[in-house]
């Protein structure tokens, strides 16, 4: 059964779709509240703390894909320039560092304007490509902040490891 043929009803909130998608995959969670819940999604790499918020001001569902990073301070600088590339080749979401909590963030809004609602499909491959893009360059991250290697260098690696899997 789809995961869609759950929802019949046409007012279902974006956060109860989440939960019913976590409990499906068996992911650790939490609500949160009725407009935010916070999950661990298991990667190859590390477990990524995915929270997606529902903002009905401007009617926009909000990922976040998080993961702890503590660079040395001196290589800040590469880190950053390494998401300027990384950031250039994601078209769904973006990341960012937040050095005050030393955390990698993917973000995304998916926005519903309009009284539109996700299907379980949508947000399930939102989480999926969240989770995805951070397996996908953590490996370069982590060579230009601890493996001296320049975010070009990096990023080459990253995307030969991608290419590389099955």
């Amino acid at each position: 059964m789809a995961l869609s043929e759950q929802y019949i009803e046409d007012d279902v909130h974006p956060i109860d779709i989440v939960e019913t998608l976590a409990e499906h995959h068996d992911w650790v969670f939490d609500r949160i509240s009725d407009e935010q819940i916070a999950m661990e999604v298991e990667g190859q790499w590390r477990t990524y703390q995915v929270t997606l918020a529902w903002s009905a001001y401007d009617e926009t569902l909000r990922l976040i894909c998080s993961f702890e990073m503590e660079p040395p301070e001196d290589k800040i600088p590469a880190l950053y320039g390494l998401l300027n590339d990384v950031n250039d080749r994601c078209w769904a979401g973006a990341f960012s560092y937040w050095a005050e909590q030393q955390m990698m963030i993917y973000r995304y809004g998916l926005v519903l304007a309009g009284g539109h609602i996700a299907s379980p499909e949508q947000i399930d491959t939102m989480i999926g490509a969240a989770v995805t893009s951070a397996e996908r360059y953590y490996p370069a991250m982590q060579l230009v902040v601890w493996g001296d290697r320049t975010p070009q260098d990096a990023l080459q690696v990253a995307i030969a490891e991608a290419y590389g899997r099955a």
